[in-house]
């Protein structure tokens, strides 16, 4: 975390190619801060992507948009869920709400524009397709996104270290239930 290692950093929020780092009142970026902040790569001892396994149960119920996006992909609904579950995808960056994780690595054909009318309330552990990002809802939201199934899987629990399951750069694969 890039707070942990630099004192003048108060907080830090990323997405997919920018980082927003808030400084101290009064505090001006350390030469170290810079460097890592123009870097090219990644720093040599950052932790190795972790591998999560999330199961999923796509269609039906569970996911009423995937016969649509099936469909429109010229394929059958559960080709279209072997793809989707067939990819590896990674985590860009965290946002929306606390422990939603926009993952790249959509298979394009499946990749959607979101819903003209947002739903009311999209219930905890959607799994959706928003243009080419795939996500989870960790909790129950308002949503735009083409819901394709669903998990059981607590993506956001306050009471955990770290609250979040998912990271930057963490890789995500979803195991068809």
């Amino acid at each position: 975390m890039l707070r942990a290692g630099f004192a003048e950093v108060e907080d830090c929020a990323g997405a997919e190619d920018a980082v927003l780092v808030r400084l101290l009142p009064g505090q001006a970026p350390g030469g170290a801060l810079l460097r890592l902040l123009q870097a090219e790569e990644a720093p040599r001892d950052a932790p190795p992507p972790r591998v999560v396994e999330i199961p999923v149960r796509y269609g039906g119920a569970e996911g009423p948009d995937l016969a649509e996006l099936a469909a429109r992909a010229g394929l059958s609904e559960a080709d279209a869920a072997a793809l989707h579950g067939d990819a590896e995808y990674r985590v860009a960056y965290l946002g929306f709400q606390p422990g939603f994780a926009y993952l790249t690595g959509t298979p394009a054909v499946l990749a959607a524009p979101r819903l003209a009318t947002p739903r009311a309330r999209v219930p905890a552990g959607s799994l959706a397709i928003g243009g080419a990002y795939s996500g989870i809802y960790p909790s129950a939201a308002p949503g735009g996104w083409r819901i394709i199934g669903r998990t059981e899987q607590l993506l956001f629990d306050p009471l955990r270290d770290p609250p979040a399951l998912l990271a930057p750069g963490d890789r995500v694969r979803f195991i068809p239930l």
